[in-house]
């Protein structure tokens, strides 16, 4: 079954513990679909209102902190030789590549490599563990932590959350829109194909007079 299909058949109160602790679990350095399982509930605020998008975003926002706080203490106690052993395990995510690529990024960027790794798949698994793993200092990584938590989760909620709520209403009335298209599109054909033989009588006018006699 998949996340957001999951998360759809779960009871309401229970999608919030789930969107946190997915969004915790990826953030700490275990690659989960933490944005679908936030989409989907943003979707479900939006379209049904069994959730309330409020905390919906409050519960990304702690799950995305903390498990990142998580993965950067983990990281500091296992250093490079913790993603030299996960590469082996799982070269699909914590491969020699990815994890060049994403060292190249802490490199250019420093703290806010975390900041705008939270809005990118990849440095969204590895943000919290490589911070640590470089010994980058804390209390910038908590300050890049907390920034990008809010924006990302808070924002990514509320977006797709408005984004729903027009759709919705828009949807509602697709009804009385496509009766009315469809009637200006019938009323059009009739017209044309009206058109189109008045024009054809006029080109021809003994074939509508053999009509005419043969009747």
């Amino acid at each position: 079954m998949h996340i957001d299909v999951w998360i759809e058949s779960v009871p309401p109160a229970l999608v919030y513990v789930l969107v946190g602790l997915i969004i915790g679990v990826e953030s700490l350095g275990i690659p989960l679909p933490g944005e679908i399982a936030l989409v989907t509930a943003a979707v479900m605020a939006a379209t049904t209102g069994a959730v309330n998008p409020w905390t919906v975003a409050l519960c990304a926002i702690a799950g995305a902190i903390i498990g990142d706080s998580i993965g950067y203490s983990i990281g500091r106690k296992g250093g490079k030789p913790l993603f030299e052993k996960l590469g082996r395990k799982f070269p699909k995510h914590f491969g020699p590549d990815h994890l060049a690529g994403a060292e190249r990024s802490f490199q250019k960027w420093g703290m806010w490599a975390v900041f705008f790794g939270r809005f990118i798949a990849l440095l969204r698994i590895f943000a919290g563990p490589l911070a640590g793993a470089l010994r980058m200092p804390y209390w910038k990584f908590l300050i890049a932590n907390v920034l990008g938590g809010v924006c990302w989760a808070g924002g990514t909620t509320l977006l797709v959350y408005q984004v729903g709520k027009v759709a919705e209403q828009w949807l509602k009335s697709f009804s009385w829109i496509g009766l009315i298209l469809a009637a200006l599109g019938g009323a059009g054909s009739a017209w044309i194909m009206k058109r189109r033989a008045a024009k054809h009588a006029e080109q021809h006018p003994e074939v509508a007079g053999e009509k005419v006699s043969s009747s």
